[in-house]
This record gives structure tokens, sequence and C-alpha cells, in this order.
């Protein structure tokens, strides 16, 4: 587990799993529903966008903390970014 300002990263090997999956967690601690879809949509994106550089053979779950709800887009990049090196997830 690896924790940030914005965003905890949990990462469990799965043999034979093919592709990554990830999964997202935003509790009400953040917000309304509008500010918790924001934050997901986000999250999604950004993974989606990583999804190719990522070592297969790994679940992956991305809580959001509750300063995540004022982050802005490069922000939460920037976290994911070094969350996943830290992990040693991205290729």
């Amino acid at each position: 587990m690896r924790r940030g300002r914005l965003l905890t990263l949990s990462v469990v090997p799965v043999e034979d799993s093919g592709p990554c999956r990830v999964g997202f967690i935003t509790s009400r601690r953040l917000g309304g529903a509008v500010v918790r879809n924001r934050v997901r949509r986000r999250l999604r994106e950004i993974v989606r966008q990583y999804q190719h550089g990522l070592r297969e053979g790994f679940w992956i779950v991305l809580v959001a903390r509750k300063d995540a709800a004022h982050a802005g887009y490069r922000a939460l990049e920037h976290e994911w970014l070094r969350l996943a090196r830290r992990a040693s997830i991205l290729l």
C-alpha cells in the first residue's frame, strides 16, 4: 500500500489474471455525489491514458482521500504517476 496526499494505492499480484484490473473508491467523506463522480471520472481517465504502460498480473485499488475533492486533474495525474512508479507497476 502506497499513500499520498490525494490517493492511496493498493496493489495485489494475481496469477494468470491477464491485463490489470483497477477499482476506484470514493467515499462520502469527499463530498456529495457530484464531487465523488468528478473525482472518479478523472481517475478513470488518468488510468486509461497509462493503461498500456501497466504491468500485467495485478489488481489495483485507488482510494481517493479527502484532499482529492479539491485537487485538479494535473495534481491527481502527478500523484497517480508517483504512486504507480513507487509500486513498480508502470513499465
